[in-house]
């Protein structure tokens, strides 16, 4: 999936092995409408529609591979969204919460900080453990695939297998550098609110999951503008060294994907 300011698409190879592709959405709202291009708001926005697109993205993907009676509805779609959402909370916002509570009480600097530490744990053993799996395996190829083409892309150079092997896998503006940025900021959002009850803290957490959001999408866009000065390149690090884990080597199919993506992306 390649998001452009005028379009989101999606490409993949079908069942027969051909390359087919859809597009998945048009100019989002920050294109619409200034309001939606204030800081943190656009932040929110951005990240309501990735993952909207993101999941019809799956859906149309996995649809490619099955039969016509097996094509995904869109009820199986929205249970699937809330499922993952549901999930997302439960093991990266309320699993970490009490497995802090195991080691401390008190809802100071020390507790957001390993509340933290627990979460980015949760996080790169979750990311690691499915990445065993052949299907996710394929995914995180893909993944670095479509980071190659980018990078191309944004070189000036012409799409071809041979340029696009040629670059880095990692991407800054990635949005797995965006969760590692979200596991730092929430550290220090949640280090600012101090309930006495712990169902209070825990409900904090979920109600400022968009002020969090925002403030990510933020840092992520300023590293990224700046990924190759040295004095805010370190900003990177983090993001692209988790990116080791999501992304891996594509072969040269796997990269004519990407190359298809990127062209109807921006053309």
């Amino acid at each position: 999936m390649i998001k452009a300011p005028k379009r989101t698409v999606a490409v993949c190879r079908n069942a027969k092995g051909k390359v087919v592709s859809t597009v998945l959405a048009g100019k989002g709202r920050l294109q619409r409408h200034w309001g939606w291009r204030l800081p943190l708001v656009r932040g929110v926005i951005s990240l309501g529609e990735l993952l909207g697109t993101g999941m019809r993205a799956l859906s149309w993907s996995a649809n490619q591979q099955a039969e016509k009676e097996e094509k995904l509805s869109a009820w199986h779609l929205a249970l699937t969204m809330a499922f993952s959402i549901g999930l997302a909370v439960v093991l990266f916002i309320v699993l970490p919460y009490y497995l802090t509570r195991f080691f401390t009480q008190q809802h100071d600097v020390w507790f957001n900080l390993l509340d933290g530490v627990f979460r980015l744990v949760i996080f790169l053993a979750y990311i690691m453990l499915i990445g065993l799996m052949p299907d996710v395996k394929r995914l995180y190829q893909y993944h670095g695939a479509e980071h190659k083409a980018v990078h191309c892309y944004e070189a000036g150079l012409p799409l071809t297998v041979k340029n696009v092997r040629f670059f880095s896998p990692c991407h800054p503006r990635c949005g797995t550098s965006l969760i590692v940025f979200v596991i730092i900021i929430s550290i220090i959002v949640f280090s600012l609110v101090r309930l006495d009850a712990w169902y209070w803290n825990l409900l904090i957490r979920i109600l400022l999951l968009p002020v969090v959001a925002g403030l990510s999408y933020e840092a992520l866009k300023l590293t990224a503008r700046f990924a190759h000065h040295d004095w805010l390149s370190w900003l990177t690090w983090p993001g692209i060294g988790v990116q080791k884990i999501t992304t891996a080597e594509p072969d040269a199919r796997q990269i004519d994907v990407a190359i298809a993506a990127v062209k109807k992306a921006v053309r």
